[in-house]
């Protein structure tokens, strides 16, 4: 547990340090994960998330309603002033954490690279806490593929099959580690997923991978 708070922590860390540094016009740009916030807004969410989750408001599908009500609720404040709220809530997320479980470690990290790809500084792409949220996508998307035939993924240095070992899977993805948990997190292109497919047709298992959300159209930047 303590590893993973940690790297929640470092995550964290680096996210306000994005945030200070960036100029009042890059916060305003669209990001290109989540066309339809601002750096700014997208950063919103993220610290209204922890809010909500300390003040015991979390829906399980964290619908568009309650995500969009984060952002409104912080519309007029400045990426600094956001920093200082985030940084308020981080000890007592911590303690959250301790008790309830690190899934909070996804959506900073989710997130983050959401941010750097609208800001255009990429990084932190094998940071701690990485492979732990890779895992628990991959979990999440063997859940949603159900009994279907299995599907594997495999990078460089990691690799998943949704049942049984990698040899046996009836369609393979071979990417980069890091392209592979962009895809495992909806920020990967169909065409993209197709690209990659050495075995197999990747078609039928698209919608799977659209658990948080639609897949872009275009490729994204991270």
């Amino acid at each position: 547990m303590s590893s993973e708070t940690d790297a929640w922590r470092s995550a964290h860390r680096r996210v306000c340090d994005l945030v200070l540094q960036a100029t009042p016009a890059e916060l305003e740009r669209r990001v290109p994960a989540t066309p339809g916030w601002t750096a700014r807004e997208l950063v919103s969410h993220v610290v209204g998330l922890g809010a909500d989750v300390l003040a015991g408001d979390e829906p399980d599908d964290h619908h568009a309603g309650w995500t969009q009500a984060q952002v409104d609720a912080r519309r007029d404040r400045s990426g600094a002033e956001l920093v200082a709220e985030w940084r308020d809530l981080a000890d007592d997320l911590v303690a959250w954490m301790g008790e309830h479980g690190t899934r909070p470690l996804n959506d900073v990290l989710i997130h983050e690279q959401d941010l750097r790809g609208g800001l255009r500084r990429a990084g932190a792409r094998d940071a701690p806490g990485v492979d732990v949220v890779r895992r628990r996508m991959a979990g999440r998307l063997a859940a949603a593929l159900g009994e279907r035939p299995p599907l594997a993924l495999v990078g460089p240095t990691w690799s998943w099959a949704s049942r049984g070992s990698v040899d046996g899977a009836a369609t393979v993805l071979e990417a980069d580690d890091f392209d592979l948990l962009r895809a495992l997190c909806s920020r990967r292109t169909a065409e993209q997923l197709r690209g990659w497919t050495t075995r197999g047709d990747v078609t039928p298992y698209l919608p799977a991978f659209a658990g948080l959300g639609e897949l872009p159209a275009r490729p994204l930047p991270e």
